[in-house]
């Protein structure tokens, strides 16, 4: 394979990077169609119209930069037999194969919830099992799949839906989606449900550990328990989408398109990633053509998506509502393919707009195949694009296929020191909070249980209450990692084994033990915290004497009795 070679030019509106690809050879592969089946539609799906007349352009500067990718015949390895990640079936009791993929327990990912069996006939035996979670008393409480991951690989996760009246409502309910620290977007699939069909979401993560969170979690919307039929993790190529910086912003889909396509999704194998190209061929002029020879796109799109287009023969503007639903007020990422019949090859040339607004010019189609991408778009409401044929060219304009992503700012990550130090504490209770997954302080809204947080450069952990939680165990030494806490309330719980050395964290004001059955003498180190006022360890089983650097300690508030039978006053 040849190397590419970038060669950048510029101009009074933009910086254009023209980069030409070379090969040696080009395989010719020949993939069988992988239909979704019909109970399979994404949340996301919108209609297409096509209105054939002109409209006027309206030339702006002001717009992120735009790439133009022109390509000639560029040689991939064949498709390895299975995709890369995992496939998790939801409440499903054991593995199994769908369409030649593995499909795995979820049991292994997750440690609440419960999984259910659907009564009603589901095509796709993915959803025919669920996974619930208890929406009760548990609003912005987060319960979190933790899949292993290639620490900064670049994901495709998409998480499926089909209610199928599990909780015994006739609506599903409404519940917000959460990637590490990110908030993804709510899940609603009402409307898809009572259409009788499955709803997806799809994302592009970058994994920022050696696990990726993908989290449900009650908001207040939220009417009975969330649920969740399948969730996939597919490592992708470095390439894809790779104008975005995936440190600082994810991506959610917002629709993927065949245009002219009548028949089915197209997905794996068809597309290496499984990425699901729904088809839009309704309309008139969709046209089905197979002389293509596109290859080589770092966005990958699968060759089958350059065999069908939207085409003008006449010299008319091509008006495409697409997405025809109203969008958000966000930032977006827009990618349109292109690619001309070998055989019937004439020179297409045309400007590209977007809501009447210069999005590329004088854009020439070429069998090779073209995409034209803005990495950092604003977009709100109805979106309209034209294609609009250039004085002098002899045919009408063409499209072969888009995506459109919104924008994600990620979220962040709490402070590493703290996440360790927070799961060996984990790890010590034998009963900890069941939404103890996931990042302990973000997204804002969903701490874990008993965490608090501050914000700012590094996200810290500065306190802890779990009273009353039931919890059973041990406190772990590596609560004295948490360096940023200011309290801990443990209280009146059946926790044992002895007070761990908390001299480090030197910001503690209020340490209550009180009501456990925690044993061991006090640590003299205790005394050594400047900040303490308040130490609660009455009701438990302490021995030995009270440290004497804390008995008469000024603006100490600490309390012993009653309880602590064993536990004597140093003499006096």
């Amino acid at each position: 394979m040849a190397f590419p070679t970038l060669i950048l030019s510029s101009s009074p509106t933009s910086p254009l990077f023209l980069l030409f690809f070379s090969c040696l050879t080009h395989p010719n592969y020949s993939f069988n169609p992988h239909s979704t089946p019909p109970t399979l539609k994404s949340s996301k799906s919108l209609l297409v119209s096509m209105f054939l007349e002109p409209s006027s352009l309206t030339m702006s500067s002001s717009y992120s930069s735009f790439f133009l990718l022109f390509l000639s015949l560029l040689f991939f390895p064949c498709l390895s037999q299975s995709l890369r990640g995992v496939l998790i079936d939801c409440g499903a009791a054991v593995d199994s194969i769908v369409n030649e993929q593995r499909w795995v327990s979820d049991a292994g990912f997750v440690s609440a919830g419960t999984p259910k069996n659907l009564t009603v006939e589901v095509l796709d035996s993915t959803l025919s099992t669920v996974r619930t979670f208890p929406s009760n008393n548990n609003v912005f409480k987060k319960f979190c799949y933790e899949v292993p991951v290639y620490r900064g690989g670049k994901y495709l996760v998409r998480t499926t839906y089909f209610y199928g009246g599990v909780n015994g409502n006739s609506n599903p309910p409404v519940f917000d989606q959460i990637v590490d620290g990110t908030f993804w977007s709510p899940v609603n699939t009402t409307e898809d449900y009572w259409h009788g069909m499955s709803s997806y979401y799809e994302g592009i993560f970058k994994a920022i550990g050696k696990t990726m969170s993908v989290c449900l979690a009650a908001n207040s919307y939220t009417d009975s328990d969330p649920f969740i039929s399948a969730l996939e993790l597919v490592l992708v190529s470095d390439s894809l989408y790779n104008s975005t910086d995936f440190n600082t912003y994810a991506l959610t889909l917002i629709a993927r398109s065949s245009f002219g396509n009548n028949g089915s999704i197209i997905r794996y194998p068809d597309d290496e990633f499984d990425r699901y190209w729904e088809p839009y061929g309704r309309y008139s002029p969709a046209e089905s053509f197979r002389h293509v020879s596109v290859s080589g796109i770092w966005n990958h799109p699968p060759a089958k998506v350059f065999q069908t287009r939207f085409a003008l023969r006449k010299l008319e503007a091509m008006e495409l509502l697409w997405p025809p639903a109203p969008l958000p007020n966000a930032t977006y990422y827009i990618a349109l393919y292109f690619a001309d019949d070998q055989l019937s090859f004439s020179g297409r040339a045309f400007n590209i707009s977007i809501n009447d607004i210069l999005f590329y010019a004088n854009l020439n189609v070429t069998p090779t195949g073209m995409v034209v991408f803005a990495s950092q778009w604003p977009l709100a409401g109805i979106t309209k694009i034209t294609l609009t044929p250039l004085f002098g060219s002899s045919i009408g304009p063409l499209i072969n296929a888009g995506e459109v992503f919104e924008v994600l700012p990620v979220g962040g990550k709490t402070h590493t020191r703290d996440v360790i130090a927070l799961e060996r504490l984990k790890e010590s209770f034998k009963n900890p909070p069941p939404d103890w997954n996931g990042d302990p302080c973000l997204p804002p809204q969903y701490p874990w249980t008993g965490v608090t947080c501050a914000g700012g450069t590094r996200i810290r952990v500065t306190s802890l209450n779990l009273t009353s939680l039931g919890l059973s165990g041990s406190i772990s030494p590596s609560i004295a990692k948490l360096t940023a806490l200011n309290g801990i309330w443990l209280a009146n719980n059946n926790l044992t084994g002895s007070i761990p050395d908390l001299s480090s964290l030197n910001n503690l004001q209020s340490l209550h033990l009180e009501d456990n059955q925690l044993s061991g003498e006090i640590p003299p180190s205790l005394g050594n915290i400047n900040s303490l006022n308040e130490i609660f360890l009455q009701n438990n089983n302490l021995s030995g004497q009270v440290p004497s650097n804390l008995l008469g300690k000024p603006g100490l508030n600490l309390r012993t009795t009653p309880g602590n039978p064993l536990l004597s006053q140093p003499p006096k």
